[in-house]
């Protein structure tokens, strides 16, 4: 007899045998009998010798007193046979009743423990650690709730399979069940499992798990996260403890090493003031606590605002300005930010009237759209409707969803951009580059423009691969057809720089901050405002905007859209030619160079009359000029300096203005043959 082993499986896992769907009831039969006395009988399966199939066992137990009043427990177990699951002409009575029987307990038992791991269930959890817990405080002990759940269990399964990760939650459970005992534990759902225990010790015994989590042989496992509340009263119910240790162990979401970390007055403190925020949230809405906020976003080829992206700002009574990075991301998790979005729309829509009414030109706005939106309920639709309603064009409402949103389920996600676009919605991605960056996204889904997060702008100054990386994203976006903006534009280089590769559009501190909507019509009134872009001209300023002023393919090609050979960086130039004079709209820094040295000016924005004396390069070029804008034909000019020099330049038209027939030349000079 291996009296040795027997003591190890009744400590670690005495139903390693038992058929999964009777572990449930003998544990809390098994329970009962334990404290509370009285009879003890079961039938349950357990596996044959050879594994291969099922046995049925009756047990039946009591308990009597030794002479000196020690309490022993007597179990009689029966082999009552092969089990048949199913109903054939060889079933005797008695396996047929015991199988009903197996079914009928099956089904009262059901809501005490998991089918899965056998651990208690969540509301038998909570009775357990209630009675656990005024032991160990009658003892003057202190008693922790852990919460703790795997690392990458979702990407698990659907790399290895359900059946993989079935094996690797039951796993975790039989260590729990080895450290903290089977009734001290329970499995709250999906890969989150909660443990009631002493203090004493706690961290060595949480790293003992972690390390023999990690090295145990013959599965893949994750990473463990644990929370812990610590408590020394019995003031909180055992459910508030367990929420506690939650928000400690969610606080390591982005963590992918096994971890633990206490709860904590701050995490008190940020618990309590989100769930102010779930608990406002109607009431925010209703009495317009909520106000919205526009950023603009400037045409980088005018200068104009040519859209503007609304931002909610949550102005409280009580508790004053909250900051978008505290509510948002609280009504994202708990499927409440469908109700701020539709907000937002609701007052876009509004203030596209307003500025109507003002004899304003009215640009597109932008609406910031969560996952947690499309779950919540058929987004589209609601914003649809919501727009139409209104009598408002559909493309004065722009769709900005990011890219960690796209990336959780592309496929559906797809789905819902495609319903957008075809009902005239433009759709943007938004904070590409921010972390989750995939280029197959973009050759599967077609975006009307990419929104490059701000942290290219912020290592701007630190690191040339943030330019060079950049560049040649905008240069793929403009092959692809795709108008780009870059957030987080602070200095007149960035700006600068920007244009200069093509960035269609710019948003930053640089240009503005956002503003409501009173403060925007008030700097009109004022005549400081930045001024709204004439709907009209829209498609003459992207063309100009889209041209990569590092890449002669722009002149050396007849189609726009075949951009080739990174940094030829021939000086090159935007020049606005209309019928009486020209202007210099965008150049980038070689042609700046070239024309401080050639001719001591950069005339950017100045215009200049054709018939001026002196007029920078001269006849040629401006005859090359009037020619090219009126035909749109390409020329090719060889200019003679004052000093002798030959200067090679091609011209090519790029677009034309539709309101003041203005046409956009686009100048590269080829060489310069110095005398």
């Amino acid at each position: 007899d291996d009296k040795a082993g027997a003591s190890y499986m009744m400590d670690n896992d005495m139903y390693e045998a038992t058929h999964p769907d009777d572990i449930s009831r003998i544990a809390n039969e098994a329970f009962r009998f334990a404290t509370q006395g009285g009879k003890y009988e079961v039938i349950y399966r357990t596996q044959t010798d050879n594994r291969n199939s099922y046995k049925i066992v009756h047990a039946v137990g009591e308990h009597v007193y030794t002479e000196d009043g020690v309490r022993l427990a007597y179990v009689w177990y029966t082999d009552e046979g092969a089990y048949l699951a199913e109903e054939n002409a060889h079933h005797t009575s008695l396996n047929s009743s015991l199988r009903n029987a197996l079914h009928k307990e099956s089904i009262i038992n059901a809501n005490h423990y998991d089918f899965l791991t056998g651990l208690p269930s969540m509301s038998y959890f909570f009775e357990l650690a209630e009675e656990g817990r005024k032991t160990l405080l009658e003892n003057g002990g202190a008693y922790a709730i852990l919460y703790m759940d795997l690392c990458g269990m979702k990407y698990y399964n659907r790399t290895h399979g359900f059946a993989e990760g079935d094996k690797l939650l039951r796993s975790f459970a039989n260590l729990l069940k080895k450290y903290f005992s089977n009734e001290n534990c329970s499995r709250f759902g999906v890969d989150h499992f909660c443990v009631f225990t002493s203090d004493s010790g706690l961290e060595a015994t949480l790293n003992k798990i972690f390390r023999e989590f990690r090295d145990m042989k013959g599965i893949r496992t994750l990473p463990v996260r644990a929370g812990i509340c610590v408590s020394t009263n019995d003031e909180r119910d055992i459910s508030t403890e367990c929420d506690r240790a939650k928000y400690a162990c969610d606080t390591m979401r982005n963590n992918y090493i096994s971890n633990y970390r206490y709860f904590s007055s701050a995490m008190l403190a940020k618990a309590e003031a989100t769930q102010y925020i779930i608990d406002h949230i109607d009431r925010a809405i209703e009495e317009k606590w909520i106000q919205v906020y526009y950023q603009p976003i400037i045409r980088a080829a005018n200068g104009k605002v040519c859209d503007e992206e609304a931002l909610a700002r949550w102005i409280d009574p009580t508790r004053g300005m909250l900051s978008p990075r505290d509510f948002i991301p609280v009504l994202e998790e708990s499927k409440l930010i469908y109700k701020l979005d539709l907000y937002i729309a609701e007052q876009i829509i509004e203030n596209i009237r307003e500025q109507e009414e003002q004899g304003l030109y009215v640009t597109s706005k932008s609406i910031n759209l969560s996952r947690a939106d499309f779950e919540a309920c058929d987004i589209v639709e609601e914003i649809r409707r919501r727009v139409d309603d209104a009598g408002v064009s559909r493309d004065k409402l722009n769709i900005e969803i990011t890219e960690s949103s796209v990336a959780e389920n592309i496929d559906f996600m797809k789905a819902q951009i495609e319903r957008f676009q075809s009902l005239g919605f433009n759709v943007w991605m938004d904070d590409f580059g921010s972390g989750y960056s995939s280029l197959d996204m973009l050759h599967i889904i077609s975006f009307d423009l990419i929104k490059f997060d701000m942290h290219f702008m912020r290592e701007f100054d630190n690191s040339d691969k943030s330019r060079v990386i950049l560049t040649k994203l905008i240069k793929m976006c403009i092959a692809l057809g795709i108008d780009t903006v870059c957030e987080g534009v602070e200095t007149k280089e960035q700006s600068d720089f920007l244009r200069e590769i093509g960035c269609t559009k710019l948003q930053g501190y640089y240009f503005a901050r956002p503003m409501s909507i009173a403060e925007i019509l008030s700097r009109y009134k004022n005549g400081s405002q930045i001024g709204f872009e004439n709907p009209l001209e829209k498609d003459y300023y992207s063309d100009i905007g889209k041209i990569n002023l590092y890449d002669l393919a722009v002149v050396s090609n007849d189609s726009k859209d075949d951009l080739a050979h990174y940094f030829n960086t021939l000086p090159m130039a935007i020049i606005e030619a209309g019928e009486e004079s020209f202007a210099l709209l965008r150049c980038n820094n070689t042609f700046r160079t070239f024309m401080e040295k050639m001719f001591d000016c950069v005339p950017t924005g100045e215009l200049v009359r054709y018939d001026k004396e002196g007029v920078t390069f001269g006849s040629a070029f401006v005859s090359a000029l009037r020619e090219c804008a009126s035909t749109g034909n390409k020329a090719v000019i060889d200019e003679q300096t004052a000093d002798g020099s030959i200067i090679h330049a091609i011209l090519k038209r790029i677009s034309v203005n539709p309101v003041n027939n203005e046409k956009a030349i686009a100048l590269a000079i080829l060489a310069v043959i110095h005398n």
